[in-house]
């Protein structure tokens, strides 16, 4: 049996539709994401169109149904639960179906309970397996490849959309098949802004260059952020770094499997309010990364979801001071029994260039 067919047994579900694509790669083995799962005790269903049955046959075990306009997904799901006994309640991906396709899905089958899944089915990604944990340190190996690389290509009159697009291809060059996000360079004043979107703006002497990027390998992504100067930094600066860098390392040493997200959080966020900085992070100190790059439990002051072997997290402490500047430090790490393995390798003092 199946983790998703357990969720089922154990929920007291006839069958469960899946239609969130990370969660259909994730039990399924379908890279494809154009589709839905119907699973149960004795069916597990992988319904999709022309354009991607060739590749669910080669990648997944489960019986594949191709969808067209003379046989759509309702009509199919439909006769999935047509060869189900008992009373029909069936599980659904509430934070992730659009509310058009539900009331398609509700108009077409015969169902007498739906079950709002909430975040149940997500959770089953939570623990990696060893094949994941290991697609995951490749992902990040790549970023520190591609973080090597750049280091060099950064210089005055060089544009932050310069420098996205030589990370990006650096990532590539070195095995990425994808980004695991937009990537993110913010330099001199939008350094502050912590997503702030790489313009035309050219790096000049003195700035800060925040570099938060990742990419995918074999569709599990990597996270990871670091921040130099461009010349000498001056005082201010040097300070605001350290004080990230230390928030950052003891955020590192604080993971471990059964802390909460919470107590993890506070360790870092500590520190950056007693040196006065608190009222400029105010983002959590991490998130969990598998096949999508925000995933959870998170580091959080909300977060009270016990840690355990086999997650994984980011560790992201970051100052952002408006008319400044800001600084911020980025691994992603294994959570161990012992504490955590951290996969990246990049330097983290203070590089001036």
């Amino acid at each position: 049996m199946s983790k998703a067919q357990e969720l089922i047994k154990n929920e007291g579900l006839v069958g469960m539709i899946i239609t969130d694509p990370y969660n259909m790669r994730h039990i399924s083995g379908f890279r494809g994401g154009e589709g839905a799962l119907y699973i149960s005790a004795t069916q597990q269903v992988l319904i999709t169109d022309s354009r991607y049955t060739e590749q669910a046959e080669k990648e997944s075990d489960f019986t594949i149904v191709q969808e067209h306009r003379g046989h759509t997904r309702e009509q199919i799901f439909a006769e999935c639960l047509a060869k189900e006994e008992g009373t029909l309640a069936i599980g659904y991906e509430d934070q992730s179906l659009l509310c058009c396709q539900f009331d398609k899905m509700a108009k077409a089958m015969p169902v007498k309970d739906w079950v709002p899944m909430g975040g149940k089915v997500d959770a089953l990604r939570r623990i990696k397996t060893a094949e994941e944990i290991e697609y995951l340190a490749q992902a990040e190996h790549i970023g520190d490849v591609a973080f090597s690389k750049i280091l060099d290509f950064l210089r005055p009159g060089v544009s932050e959309l310069e420098v996205a697009a030589e990370l990006e291809y650096q990532m590539k060059k070195a095995g990425a098949e994808d980004l695991g996000f937009n990537t993110i360079i913010a330099s001199g004043l939008n350094s502050s802004m912590p997503h702030a979107i790489p313009g035309k703006k050219k790096l000049e002497a003195g700035d800060f260059v925040t570099m938060d990027f990742g990419c995918k390998y074999e569709g599990y992504c990597s996270d990871m952020t670091r921040t130099v100067v461009l010349g000498k930094a001056n005082d201010k600066q040097k300070e605001i770094y350290n004080v990230v860098l230390e928030a950052q390392l003891a955020g590192l040493a604080a993971v471990k499997a059964g802390k909460t997200g919470k107590e993890v959080d506070k360790v870092a966020r500590d520190i950056i309010t007693k040196a006065g900085y608190g009222e400029y992070f105010g983002h959590s100190l991490g998130h969990s990364v598998g096949l999508f790059i925000h995933e959870k439990p998170g580091l959080a002051p909300s977060d009270e979801t016990v840690l355990q072997a086999g997650m994984i997290e980011t560790v992201e402490p970051g100052i952002y001071v408006p008319g400044f500047g800001g600084v911020r430090i980025e691994d992603m790490v294994l959570v161990t029994e012992e504490g955590c393995r951290n996969l990246a390798s990049s330097p983290k003092e203070l590089i001036e260039l």
